[in-house]
């Protein structure tokens, strides 16, 4: 038996997002999360990213379970394409669970079986025994993991924070993680979302506080409050302080609703179902009685507060009397979006009120202190910063040899690294195949896709498509070339462009003989001398379509 576990990184190191984990011993494989990430401008028409799993599939009878740390997608996201490919039972918390078998309604022909588990609870498998560790994040259900192998003890701690007042009155188990740390922990994985933030992260009470000095001062207004649907325990406060002011609750945006009856199904939210109101009759209750709780803190385009901020939403037209809350604040990248549509709102009259403003957020992502306090109780031999780009692992990696751990017992992975740990030590062994799956549609393509260099050809310097009809016999040009553009030259000069274009495709078809000549040949002539003339006259290539028809 090789007494040595090996760790493979398929997402969530040098990156935010589309977590993913391999554990490995003795030919048993454990998964840890099968999230997604979305795309960029960088990435046009694609839906989201999700892991390049090659290695799990090409090990898929290894494969005993996919543990679920919580319920947000960048944890999630990927389950269904993984369990399309891999058979293998899936663990997570109650709520964690009820979210992934909403997400696999859209996927029913793919059957899976679900186990509940709960903090302390201890799952054997081969091998493996996982123990589940109570963490709050801002999201219910959230777990840490200890991973005991032959080969030592690993802390995973998932996405965490260290609230001294949870809503749900369980905060994160510091005990626990003081009593792995007394029995020895070999390897400590630790998130690093936000490790460049100094001191603590607010308490998620702070925030409720905050909304309830809202509500008491805006008690003419209609407001709306933005947030993230998956944050359960911000929408339990936002739906206690309408009932405490006496508002009606109308609910928009389809992430939103179903992520409520969700959590009310399974009673991680409870709330007087006579306070809600459907979206369509909220014109029978006055400004000063309705709360409208909204999706969109993101600027998201088609998301419900966005088509409010553009007019395009039917049911609701903003106007002077109302106050949007964004009770959230914008991921980075997306800080343009969210002030384009705040920007739009106060055009349209409304007061916003957002992070900068007030106290309306809290992360969900422990802050430097945070950390420091699960490295001193864990006390691990070895560790790898989790869960951040790479600016936050090095970071980490800093935090980590200040609190005295020495440089040759931390490593920085990146996506495809593979570890192997033993009792007293560990090292890089490797790299597998990893990296980005892209969704596209009912689609699956990769980074090097065709599809996706035609798309950002399209974008940047849009298309020409040239028609002509040629005699076979006589090789002569028959008429003139039909040309349509798009995205290539501005409406004033596309008349002359257009005619000029024709002008030079029959000029340099007559200096050649096409008697016989097959299609293709034509076509390639063609397509090169139109991207030189085009790229002459515009310095842009265009994508060129050419079709040849034989009079």
């Amino acid at each position: 038996m090789n007494n040595k576990l090996k760790i493979t990184f398929l997402g969530g190191v040098g990156e935010i997002g589309k977590n993913m984990t391999a554990f490995e011993y003795n030919n048993e494989i454990i998964v840890v999360d099968a999230g997604l990430t979305f795309p960029g401008d960088d990435l046009p028409g694609i839906d989201v990213v999700i892991p390049d799993f090659t290695y799990l599939i090409n090990n898929k009878d290894k494969i005993k379970a996919i543990i679920l740390t919580h319920g947000h997608e960048d944890h999630i996201g990927a389950l269904p394409f993984v369990l399309e490919q891999i058979k293998a039972p899936v663990y997570g918390s109650r709520l964690t669970l009820a979210l992934v078998e909403n997400k696999m309604k859209e996927h029913a022909k793919v059957s899976y079986k679900a186990v509940t588990v709960k903090p302390k609870n201890v799952l054997k498998i081969g091998h493996f025994a996982v123990e589940f560790i109570k963490v709050s994040h801002s999201i219910a259900g959230a777990l840490a993991l200890c991973i005991s192998t032959p080969a030592g003890n690993v802390v995973h701690t998932g996405d965490f924070k260290i609230d001294f007042e949870p809503i749900d009155g369980a905060m994160t188990d510091l005990q626990r993680f003081g009593e792995l740390g007394k029995k020895g922990v070999n390897l400590l994985m630790c998130e690093s979302t936000n490790v460049c933030r100094p001191g603590y992260s607010m308490s998620e009470k702070s925030v409720g506080r905050a909304l309830d000095e809202i509500f008491k001062t805006h008690t003419e207004n209609r407001i709306f409050v933005a947030t993230f649907a998956s944050n359960i325990h911000r929408l339990q406060q936002i739906l206690n302080l309408a009932e405490k002011y006496g508002r009606k609750v109308a609910f928009t945006g389809r992430s939103m609703i179903n992520i409520t009856d969700v959590g009310a199904k399974i009673g991680e939210i409870t709330f007087n179902k006579n306070i809600l109101v459907d979206i369509d009759k909220i014109d029978k209750v006055a400004d000063k009685e309705l709360l409208i709780v909204t999706t969109g803190s993101q600027g998201e385009p088609l998301s419900a507060l966005t088509r409010m901020a553009t007019g395009e939403f039917k049911q609701i037209k903003i106007g002077e009397n109302d106050l949007i809350v964004f009770s959230s604040s914008p991921i980075p990248g997306n800080e343009k979006s969210v002030y384009n549509v705040i920007n739009a709102l106060f055009q349209r009259g409304a007061d916003v009120i957002y992070d900068e403003l007030s106290e309306v957020h809290a992360s969900g992502h422990a802050c430097q202190e945070e950390i420091k306090t699960i490295h001193s109780l864990v006390k691990p031999k070895f560790f790898i910063p989790v869960h951040g780009e790479y600016r936050h692992l090095k970071m980490h990696k800093q935090l980590a040899m200040n609190l005295g751990m020495e440089e040759r017992n931390i490593i920085l992975a990146t996506l495809g690294t593979q570890i192997e740990m033993s009792q007293n030590s560990i090292k890089k062994v490797g790299t597998v195949t990893a990296g980005q799956r892209l969704i596209d549609g009912y689609g699956i393509g990769d980074m090097d896709s065709n599809v996706l260099r035609e798309r950002k050809q399209l974008s940047e310097d849009g298309f020409c498509v040239v028609v002509m009809t040629i005699n076979n016999i006589s090789g002569d040009v028959v008429g003139e070339p039909f040309i349509i553009t798009r995205g290539v030259v501005y409406q004033d000069e596309a008349e002359s462009f257009v005619q000029d274009t024709k002008n030079m495709i029959v000029a340099c078809l007559k200096e050649q003989d096409l008697r016989g000549c097959e299609p293709a040949v034509i076509k390639n002539t063609v397509r090169r001398n139109v991207s030189n003339f085009i790229y002459k006259r515009t310095k842009r290539r265009p994508m060129i379509l050419t079709i040849v028809l034989l009079d």
